[in-house]
């Protein structure tokens, strides 16, 4: 590439998490990077948008071929003001969301806060590309995943991915990695969601904390990003925001 690419960032754990800073670490001597960045956590937003309280944005750095910026609002509240409002002359060639504290493969990516960063890009027209280390450690290693970070990132740009789509790249928590395999999400859903308790002070009521565990429902199958992760590979899914149940449009004409 003649000159250096323009790529948006963005994440859901937070700006000061070391996900993005490592994201920002690798990104940055190769990349002009415009980084917008909720300033505390918002993990399982998904694509959810902040309709109810203004969105407060503020410049945290602008040096040479990288400008921060933190935001009060969700991930596609960053990634939606990063477009309409930061933009000058030149187009992303890329929105690249995460490092993820934790797995984002399967049903994950439906609840995910950086997934739902990086179908904003490409609601906008721009490619995406989601990175997640299967790690919720805080200080998670994330060292491993340069060279297979840079290496997406180019090619990614280079390929030239189809309208609507974006690559949503798990890495399972290993010191190095079997390689990559392109996959298709598994057929997962979660159990024992909820753990009820008594809430103090106010007889009959109870409070619910969010847990519970992830069930694989195909364990057996070896295309899915679930049996790659759990196999030590790197998982590449390719997602779509087109989500028409495409083989029931034709049962449904002849019943309508």
């Amino acid at each position: 590439m003649k000159q250096r690419p323009f790529v948006i960032v963005s994440n859901d754990d937070g700006l000061s998490a070391k996900g993005i800073q490592s994201l920002i670490g690798i990104l940055s001597p190769i990349c002009d990077l415009l980084v917008v960045a909720p300033d505390g956590p918002r993990s399982g937003k998904s694509c959810a948008m902040t309709t109810d309280v203004p969105v407060t944005l503020r410049r945290i750095k602008s040096v040479p071929h990288l400008r921060v910026y933190s935001c009060s609002g969700t991930p596609t509240d960053c990634v939606k003001l990063a477009i309409a409002q930061l933009l000058k002359q030149r187009r992303p060639d890329l929105v690249v969301t995460g490092i993820n504290h934790g797995d984002n493969s399967s049903i994950n990516s439906h609840y995910s806060g950086t997934m739902g960063a990086a179908y904003e890009g490409v609601m906008h027209g721009v490619p995406a590309v989601a990175f997640s280390l299967c790690d919720f450690n805080p200080d998670a290693d994330f060292e491993p995943l340069r060279p297979y970070i840079v290496d997406i990132v180019f090619k990614a740009i280079t390929m030239g991915m189809p309208m609507l789509t974006c690559l949503n790249v798990n890495f399972p928590k290993a010191p190095k990695f079997k390689g990559v395999r392109v996959c298709r999400m598994a057929r997962t859903h979660w159990e024992n969601e909820f753990t009820k308790a008594r809430r103090p002070g106010l007889p009959g009521a109870h409070v619910y904390w969010l847990t519970g565990e992830r069930v694989d429902d195909e364990p057996q199958a070896e295309d899915t990003d679930a049996w790659a992760l759990t196999h030590g590979y790197v998982a590449i899914t390719p997602e779509t925001l087109d989500v028409t149940a495409h083989g029931l449009v034709d049962v449904l004409r002849d019943v309508f």
